[in-house]
């Protein structure tokens, strides 16, 4: 269990991140996942690029893995798994936070962020130099009145007004930092457990778009990289995670 401290941020507060860890914060206006690709090569390996936006947490992770790029991507789910555990920490009891196969985060059954990845390696059996995994989710819904977008929520609409920019993106690093060092001393399983538990559509029936082509069938669970295992009347099919990197999502979609 990580500890935290929940109170409020004072006026122009930084971040405070675990060891192995360190910030840098970019301009309003300024994606911190773009920000981090630009810096990749030249950053050390931990720093978190952040954004002060209050309405959304935006925060990219670069990272210097030393294996190959197929391997390399469980740190999608070391991200996503962090933000869950972050939001249980932080979130009251009843947000139900679920992910949607390969990048977007759901709350209470309302899209509300996205994760993304990025390396300079492009083929599965590469190795990266350098690869940046990020996390944006809404905390205040902006100009959108509550209710107008039900497909799209923020996290202030779900019982989580109370909730910070600083405080989560603290929280976030803190245990995405524990799963990826679970990820090193265990492997890949106690990820992929911890992620399919809360994967919408698993062993139900899907439709969505990937690589440019629509998929139906049944989600019949993860592969050891993190494809999707796709049972069609054709057979099963494995859907690459590698698809992120080639068009990674923003975030947040108009109107939000």
């Amino acid at each position: 269990m990580v500890a935290y401290d929940p109170s409020p941020p004072r006026a122009g507060e930084a971040p405070t991140f675990p060891p192995l860890l360190s910030g840098e914060r970019v301009r309003p206006g300024i994606d911190p996942f773009e920000k981090a690709i630009a810096a990749a090569r030249t950053a050390d390996p931990g720093t978190v690029f952040w954004s002060p936006d209050e309405a959304i947490m935006q925060a990219a992770l670069v990272l210097a893995p030393e294996t190959t790029l197929d391997r390399t991507m469980a740190m999608v789910f070391a991200a996503a798994c962090g933000l869950n555990d972050a939001l249980g920490a932080l979130a009251p009891p009843e947000l139900a936070v679920h992910h949607v196969w390969p990048d977007a985060v759901k709350a209470n059954g309302a899209f509300c962020g996205t994760l993304r990845a990025a390396s300079d390696a492009t083929a599965a059996g590469d190795a990266p130099n350098w690869f940046v995994v990020s996390v944006s989710i809404s905390i205040a819904a902006g100009d959108v009145e509550p209710g107008g977008s039900p497909e799209i929520t923020a996290l202030a609409e779900e019982g989580c007004a109370h909730l910070t920019t600083i405080r989560l993106l603290e929280s976030w690093s803190r245990h995405t930092l524990v799963w990826i060092n679970r990820w090193l001393e265990d492997g890949f399983k106690p990820l992929h457990d911890a992620w399919l538990s809360r994967a919408e559509g698993h062993g139900g029936e899907v439709v969505f778009e990937h690589g440019g082509t629509v998929r139906r069938g049944r989600f019949i669970g993860l592969d050891e990289f993190g494809d999707m295992l796709l049972e069609t009347p054709d057979g099963t099919r494995q859907l690459s995670l590698l698809c992120m990197l080639k068009s990674p999502r923003a975030w947040p979609p108009e109107p939000l």
